[in-house]
């Protein structure tokens, strides 16, 4: 079954007013880590598929993925605010990307961790919303790092 493009930006438009206003990101997680898929859209420098760590908004969505290849896989909690520093830097500083909201077939979107975290500071800022950081002095001072880097 094919997702168009669309569907999969709403979808992610959608995973990121859920996170902000619920303050949590759920994951599924092994013995061996995180749920791991290949990116369908983008290629390193050799041509191989770039590594995507894959999220969800809903604990529902996230347990309905764990099938097949990710059949021995829990659902976890990750708090918003570890989300952005700790996962979404450390993917960025990793190279990989962020799957966000993939379907029961394993259809979803591919995001930038950096360009993420922008999407995710302007959407808390519209609901007045503010978090706790250990290694960023607010808002401000995260996107003045963010954008340092991508620009």
């Amino acid at each position: 079954m094919f997702q168009d493009s669309i569907t999969l930006k709403n979808r992610h438009q959608k995973f990121i007013k859920t996170i902000s206003e619920n303050g949590i990101v759920y994951g599924l997680k092994s013995k061996n880590g995180f749920a791991t898929s290949s990116s369908t859209q983008f290629e390193d420098d050799d041509g191989i598929r770039i590594g995507m760590i894959c999220f969800w908004a809903e604990k529902v969505q996230a347990k309905s993925c764990a099938k097949e290849e990710w059949k021995k896989y829990k659902v976890t909690e990750v708090s918003l605010s570890e989300f952005i520093e700790n996962w979404c830097i450390g993917m960025a500083n990793d190279g990989l990307l962020i799957g966000t909201q993939f379907d029961q077939n394993l259809f979803g979107f591919e995001a930038e961790p950096l360009e993420l975290i922008i999407d995710l500071t302007a959407e808390l800022k519209s609901l007045g919303k503010d978090l706790n950081f250990r290694k960023f002095n607010g808002f401000e001072d995260l996107e003045k790092q963010v954008k340092e880097v991508t620009e």
